[in-house]
């Protein structure tokens, strides 16, 4: 009988199985993942692609001119967005075709696991400008590091700060605040915001039932008042623009308790003191090693690999490598059928690999992802896209699939061999049933079709 753990690495761990893969990868898998550690993180068309300060610099050089031409009566309700599409297309494209073409698909998958994990969304303003940035800069470069210092990157990004409005958090006991209060000449209203504190212990760090109380939030949200974006407007106009700066004035003087530790106050110090011990703290490593393992094996993950997980990170202090390994030796992570419905994004990519299709610029290759309901970037909220089989498999999303997966074949016609193609994408895991299927299709288009359709294909 066919081995099936080059079949689980190739589509479990990767993001699904190219032509000629499965008999690349040696023995059972493990090595193929675990050489793909050694190295950094490859970057995703780094070199043509702007760095956030620049692009919000421009941005905000932009908002600031269309302000005065509105002023004058001039029509400039599109200007910002005909700025911002671009980058997003030119983003989005160079992530498709990294994920499309890379040889290290366990490093992508876990580049998009962790970007979505600290999610922002393109929803909010100038985000559709600063997404790709933040995955290129803030994920990509500590994907392969510690847990701790990704943590602090993705944080202190402009596209978090944005996202969740920290960048127009002021204490209320600051000096800012005080001199707002004063002046009432109609600026903004100043005051503290706490969604990015609530968001780092529910979602980045501890996880919901973590232990952290409403006076922990708001404890922690104060800390990091002052953590903000330069080259805004009105009382944030100060500063490198498109950058992290942090604003003394804005920031609530004093000591604050969160978890119970006291920690006075060091200005921007004091924030990266409670980031670092999130970052060590036990109900975050168990928090990361649930995501984990729902993600890479099953949507009810495995105690027993939970807790293993867990273990790693604390033990390595957060060194995620370390995890991973932990992960790619665990039996449960093998011996777990490949039950977990795709997303979206991962039938769409493994399509993509499986087919050899190519990923060109231009709004073609990324109109699945919208039509299929996970526009990249776009979750919706801070809390990303969800990684259960339930919110993906209901039957008009399974429609959209099955008419994607039809004009797919339709466009291939006989460039490609679906019968002689499934054996090499499905490994053993491929059933009679499919193969007889699609030796049995009356066209080429169709055979396509069948084998994007396959339940075995649906699922990773």
């Amino acid at each position: 009988m066919q081995q099936l753990s080059p079949t689980i690495a190739a589509n479990r761990f990767g993001l699904g199985a190219r032509p000629g893969e499965l008999a690349a990868i040696r023995g059972d898998g493990r090595e193929w993942l675990r050489a793909q550690l050694t190295h950094p993180a490859p970057g995703a068309g780094t070199d043509a692609l702007a760095p956030t300060a620049q692009l919000l610099g421009e941005a905000f050089a932009l908002q600031r001119q269309i302000q005065a031409e509105r002023r004058a009566g001039a029509d400039v309700q599109q200007k910002l967005g005909q700025f911002l599409k671009p980058i997003y297309m030119a983003e989005a494209t160079a992530r498709f075709q990294q994920a499309v073409t890379t040889d290290r698909p366990f490093v992508e998958r876990l580049t998009q696991f962790w970007s979505n994990h600290f999610a922002v969304s393109i929803d909010k303003q100038y985000l559709a400008g600063l997404a790709g940035g933040f995955e290129r800069e803030a994920i990509r470069p500590h994907v392969l590091g510690n847990f701790g210092d990704l943590l602090v990157a993705a944080e202190m990004h402009p596209a978090m700060l944005m996202y969740l409005d920290n960048h127009l958090s002021v204490g209320p006991h600051s000096a800012a605040a005080q001199r707002a209060s004063l002046r009432r000449r109609g600026e903004r209203r100043v005051g503290l915001n706490e969604n990015l504190g609530r968001e780092i212990l529910e979602l980045h760090t501890l996880g919901v039932g973590g232990g952290y109380t409403q006076a922990d939030v708001t404890a922690f949200a104060t800390v990091i008042t002052g953590w903000s974006v330069g080259g805004g407007n009105g009382l944030f106009a100060t500063g490198p623009a498109g950058r992290f700066v942090f604003r003394p004035d804005n920031h609530e003087p004093g000591t604050q308790t969160v978890l119970g530790r006291q920690y006075r106050d060091t200005g921007y110090e004091q924030g990266m003191l409670v980031l670092n011990d999130l970052a060590q703290h036990p109900s975050t490593a168990r928090h990361i090693a649930v995501k984990l393992a729902r993600h890479f094996v099953a949507d009810d993950p495995p105690p027993a690999l939970v807790e293993r997980l867990a273990r790693a990170f604390t033990d390595y202090g957060g060194n995620l490598p370390a995890v991973y390994r932990a992960l790619i030796d665990s039996p449960e992570a093998w011996a777990e059928p490949l039950g977990k419905y795709k997303t979206p994004c991962d039938f769409i990519v493994s399509s993509y690999r499986g087919l050899s299709l190519p990923v060109e610029a231009g709004k073609g290759p990324l109109a699945p992802f919208e039509l299929l309901g996970q526009r990249t970037w776009q979750p919706g909220s801070p809390a990303g896209w969800p990684d259960m089989s339930a919110d993906w498999d209901g039957a008009s999303a399974l429609l959209k699939r099955l008419e994607w997966a039809d004009a797919v074949g339709g466009r291939l016609g006989s460039r490609r061999d679906a019968a002689e193609l499934a054996p090499q994408l499905l490994g053993a895991n491929l059933t009679e049933a499919t193969a007889t299927a699609l030796r049995r299709a009356a066209t080429g288009a169709q055979a396509v079709t069948l084998l994007l359709a396959a339940p075995e294909f649906m699922r990773r």
